[in-house]
């Protein structure tokens, strides 16, 4: 059986949040997740393009659509993320009304 199957489903916190961010966001541009920061700035830092972003919101809507019924990224917020930090605060925010609204 795969460990992911093993992995606790619990609430997620914002440590969590960036580490599941910087993790997936490391895989999609094949570069060192300790290159990654809560301040590092898509484009200007990481060189990540709007493929990258969409590819990185697919896969945190999987991950976190498992998680939390209800967790979408809404495609117009997309322009609002700059930075790793962002995409964190974003999905802590996105999280806090699936909740709710479950």
């Amino acid at each position: 059986m795969p460990a992911e199957t093993h992995v606790e489903r619990g609430p997620l916190g914002p440590e969590e949040a960036f580490a599941l961010v910087r993790e997936r966001l490391a895989e999609i541009l094949d570069i060192d997740e300790t290159r990654i920061t809560r301040e590092s700035r898509f484009s200007e830092d990481l060189e990540a393009d709007s493929l990258a972003l969409i590819e990185l919101v697919e896969a945190l809507e999987e991950e976190l659509g498992e998680r939390t019924v209800g967790f979408s990224v809404d495609d117009e917020d997309l322009a609002d993320l700059v930075s790793v930090g962002d995409a964190v605060d974003y999905v802590m925010a996105r999280l806090q009304v699936a909740s709710a609204d479950s």
